[in-house]
């Protein structure tokens, strides 16, 4: 390609190219596959390819631009998340008993992507159930950082996460849930955006799971990009009402608050009595403090008037709740009494065996907790935290319970890591994941903004903001 368009040129610039007729669709899906062949091996990435497809569609792409005609991803290669519904794909899950499972249609968000004319290179690595920080599977094996092949890309949106930085694909739709879309985004060096809960179509994020199910609560499917503005011109094409609501419902999100980051009301997430984040993530939120507070944004240490260790009792509870649906009563009780001893953990044990009376009971003090956050946001624009604990860790295999992570000098239960992202999850506000710069080791680490429910705009364009003045996506080295 005889232009500036690159395997690390973002997709608003790439499409700007191809629509110049600087660059052909097939130009640019004959490089990145060419990439995936000589460098996704030992990241082991994209284990999905679908080559033949990308190229055909490359060809009617570039057919469709030189007529003149217009889509928002027309002629773009990227990829999806393998639990994705994609008609004739594989979409296990990373679950071996549906190693052979291949659903017949394409979910909302392959449609939606396909409609907009996007290229499918292949579908990305997750582990097992989509229940790690970690994309290690009995289907498809382990994905590896590009950043360090010893550590995890994050998960379970890890394959997509990995495939981004390493430069084999401009966009990648993930899901999220416990952090899925932004750890991945942190660990590896890129961006992620967990969208408002309703605000883009939930089915199709997990096999068999093609229809709307009203008590599927916090699980959403969002973007991952190697830049902002690329987050936000995914999330216009995949937003939009639920599946058997778009008859009579539109989505109408409000503009972003602010236009500078002068202007922006910037909370600063404190640390919590139960686990505090390395005082090299904690350092990248103070310096980003210093520097919002410089360009003259109002900025102090704030945050909703819940009580935390109640909030976060009851969004494990929640969870429980919804990634054991499809266990037994008999199996649901036995691991009940596997308890850890640890006061906030257990609550995941209270989700096996909760009662109607007390999920609805748990599910009015998500209400009040969504109060909370509609209050708060009257006096911020923004909340800003550490996305993890830390920087990637080093792979790790065993039960969950018995793993451990350091942070710095001392060893905490792996599942606090849930402590930074589900405080977007249990209430459905849009959070944007954007890196923050290295730590000493040469490995990257990343912040969050969490907005206001339905004004995604907000914390899209904070991030764009920190993108243009602050920090922004770094290339792995060798890459």
């Amino acid at each position: 390609m005889a232009h500036a368009i690159g395997p690390f040129s973002t997709a608003t610039e790439m499409l700007a190219a191809l629509r110049a007729r600087k660059v052909s669709s097939s130009e640019l899906v004959d490089m990145y596959l060419k990439r995936i062949e000589q460098l996704d091996g030992p990241l082991n990435s994209i284990p999905v390819r679908t080559a033949d497809r990308a190229r055909d569609a490359a060809k009617l792409a570039d057919a469709a631009l030189a007529r003149g005609q217009r889509a928002p991803l027309l002629g773009l290669p990227m990829t999806l998340k393998e639990s994705t519904q994609t008609a004739g794909l594989p979409q296990t899950a990373g679950i071996e008993l549906l190693k052979d499972y291949k659903p017949a249609t394409d979910g909302p968000i392959a449609k939606a992507v396909f409609a907009a004319g996007a290229c499918l290179l292949g579908k990305t690595n997750i582990p097992v159930a989509l229940g790690d920080w970690q994309a290690d599977s009995p289907v498809y094996g382990r994905t590896n950082n590009p950043w360090d092949l010893r550590r995890t890309p994050g998960g379970s949106t890890g394959g997509g996460g990995a495939a981004l930085a390493a430069g084999l694909t401009p966009l990648e739709i993930g899901s999220d849930i416990g952090g899925s879309i932004r750890v991945p985004g942190t660990y590896c060096g890129v961006y992620g955006h967990r969208p408002t809960e309703t605000a883009i179509p939930r089915p199709g994020s997990f096999p068999l799971a093609d229809a709307p199910n009203p008590a599927a609560l916090m699980g959403v499917q969002g973007p991952l990009a190697r830049s902002a503005e690329d987050l936000e011109l995914l999330f216009d094409v995949v937003a939009g009402p639920e599946v058997g609501e778009d008859a009579g419902w539109r989505l109408d999100l409000p503009q972003a608050r602010r236009a500078r980051l002068g202007e922006f009301r910037v909370a600063v997430m404190p640390t919590f009595p139960w686990v505090k984040p390395s005082a090299e993530m904690q350092g990248k939120v103070d310096a980003l403090a210093g520097f919002l507070s410089q360009q003259g944004a109002k900025v102090a240490q704030a945050m909703p008037q819940v009580n935390f260790e109640q909030y976060f009792r009851d969004y494990l509870c929640l969870l429980t709740v919804q990634v054991t649906q499809g266990q037994s009563r008999e199996e649901r009780e036995a691991a009940a009494k596997a308890r850890t001893g640890h006061g906030l953990l257990d609550a995941q044990a209270d989700g096996l065996i909760i009662d109607a009376v007390g999920y609805l009971t748990l599910l009015r003090r998500r209400e009040q907790a969504r109060a909370a956050w509609r209050e708060f946001f009257r006096d911020w624009d923004v909340l800003i935290g550490p996305m993890t604990l830390d920087a990637a860790f080093e792979h790790q295999t065993g039960p969950m319970r018995e793993r451990r992570l350091r942070i710095d000098n001392e060893l905490v239960p792996y599942e606090l890591n849930l402590t930074y992202p589900m405080w977007a999850i249990f209430a459905g506000q849009p959070s944007t994941a954007f890196p923050a710069g290295l730590n000493r080791a040469g490995l990257p680490l990343g912040l969050q903004a969490i907005g206001p429910y339905l004004e995604d705009r907000t914390t899209l364009r904070f991030a764009q903001l920190l993108e243009r003045e602050w920090e922004g996506f770094r290339k792995p080295p060798g890459y």
